[in-house]
């Protein structure tokens, strides 16, 4: 259990994978349109996705000559949103010791 936990958060580990979730938490797309909206090459959104493939982040189906890929499971979405809530709530309790120490 402990291993594919690590996997999982290897998996959404970098910024750009993070928005390439969240891109997709917005609606399916190919790599093009990922790349797209992204501003950021297709080979690196490619890497990427095939990196949240491998992991099990998403999923790709073909349809036609592209592939459309879309997140398996809402709940990454819903990790990634506590995540921020913590770093944030970090971050203030951070600002406010050293209002205080200043």
């Amino acid at each position: 259990a402990n291993l594919l936990h690590k996997q999982c958060c290897q998996a959404i580990a970098g910024p750009k994978r993070i928005l390439i979730v969240y891109t997709l938490h917005a609606g399916e797309r190919n790599v093009s349109e990922l790349a797209r909206h992204l501003n950021l090459p297709q080979s690196t959104v490619s890497r990427h996705l095939k990196e949240l493939l491998n992991r099990g982040m998403v999923s790709g189906r073909r349809e036609g000559s592209a592939v459309i890929y879309s997140l398996t499971d809402e709940r990454i979405i819903e990790a990634l949103d506590i995540m921020r809530q913590v770093l944030a709530d970090n971050l203030r309790r951070r600002a406010k010791l050293l209002a205080i120490v200043s």
